[in-house]
């Protein structure tokens, strides 16, 4: 089972409902990934209760009814890796959206990874 998909789709779906609070279960990278999320603007924050192992997000909207993400995609698959160089990484929504890139500095976005002038593995799109 994909782990990181399933977190995704579970953004996807309380965006869509608009719920304001979202539980999943802990790991390490949906940790990661909250936390690139929290830093480019598209969730108000997260909390993570470890007696329960879970992670708690807090959604972000516009005026209470639009969600600041309006879409969130998986890119590389279990069945599929996506891997990519800094020079070939996309550029999602001609630099609007991010990219969320899984490399060896760490779960970070295209614009850090391109920065840094390393690669990885694309993990999903966010805009």
């Amino acid at each position: 089972m994909d782990t990181i998909a399933d977190f995704l789709t579970k953004i996807r779906n309380s965006c869509l409902v608009k719920h304001k609070l979202l539980e999943a279960s802990y790991s390490k990278i949906r940790k990661e990934i909250a936390n690139v999320l929290l830093n480019n603007g598209y969730i108000l924050g997260y909390k993570i209760e470890t007696k329960k192992k879970i992670i708690k997000i807090a959604l972000k909207y516009y005026k209470k009814e639009i969600s600041v993400i309006q879409k969130i995609t998986r890119i590389s698959k279990p069945g599929l890796r996506k891997y990519c160089k800094y020079k070939n990484i996309p550029r999602v929504l001609n630099g609007l959206g991010i990219a969320i890139i899984s490399t060896s500095n760490g779960v970070i976005t295209d614009k850090q990874a391109r920065k840094k002038k390393i690669g990885g593995e694309i993990l999903c799109y966010v805009y």
